[in-house]
């Protein structure tokens, strides 16, 4: 039988209780799940309600608080925008997918220095060690810029969107709207 998720509670105090070890842990610790990709899920120990996401959020706004943050302010005012926004559901979804194609690529990468030095070589763990140190500033400054491109790409697409919808229905007349607007564009040739 597969292991199921791990459960993990949080009560009202705000502590988190693993119910596998029978201990409470800290964000620092459901973090390391995360990083050991051991599946779990968090849920309020009274209600039941899943505040996984709201757990996840709270180590992001923690890393990003840290020493050096992965989203620009400009970036997250965007993200920001797209809530409530029409283009909400696909934005998240192109965020994704766009984050899980940047793991590919890193896996490929992994797997071919393991083809190439062999899978437990200490030459090629020290010369992968080496390289993540050296490349992590930049692999993170250019994830940054790799987000505001996609978000400027994102962004120019709504705007395209929102332009053809328009021309769509101009022919149309809705009532109480876009008075304003044919009056703002015909106003100084009207008498």
């Amino acid at each position: 039988m597969p292991d199921q998720a791990r459960l993990i509670k949080k009560y009202p105090n705000r502590r988190l209780y693993d119910t596998r070890t029978s201990s409470y842990i800290t964000l620092a610790d459901v973090k390391d799940l995360v990083l050991a990709n051991d599946e779990f899920q968090v849920v309020d120990a009274k209600s039941g309600e899943d505040l996984t996401r709201s757990i996840l959020l709270q180590i992001i706004l923690e890393e990003e608080a840290g020493g050096a943050p992965m989203f620009t302010s400009d970036l997250l005012a965007h993200m920001i925008r797209f809530y409530g926004n029409a283009m909400q559901g696909m934005m998240g979804k192109y965020l994704e997918n766009n984050i899980k194609a940047f793991t590919d690529m890193q896996q490929k990468l992994q797997d071919q220095a393991r083809s190439i030095y062999g899978e437990n070589s200490p030459i090629s763990q020290d010369l992968w060690a080496q390289f993540l140190n050296f490349q992590g500033p930049a692999m993170q400054s250019m994830m940054g810029a790799y987000m505001e491109q996609s978000k400027k790409m994102l962004t120019q697409m709504q705007d395209q969107m929102e332009s053809q919808t328009r021309n769509l229905f101009s022919g149309f007349q809705f009532p109480n709207y876009g008075a304003m607007d044919t009056t703002d564009k015909q106003g100084s040739g009207k008498k």
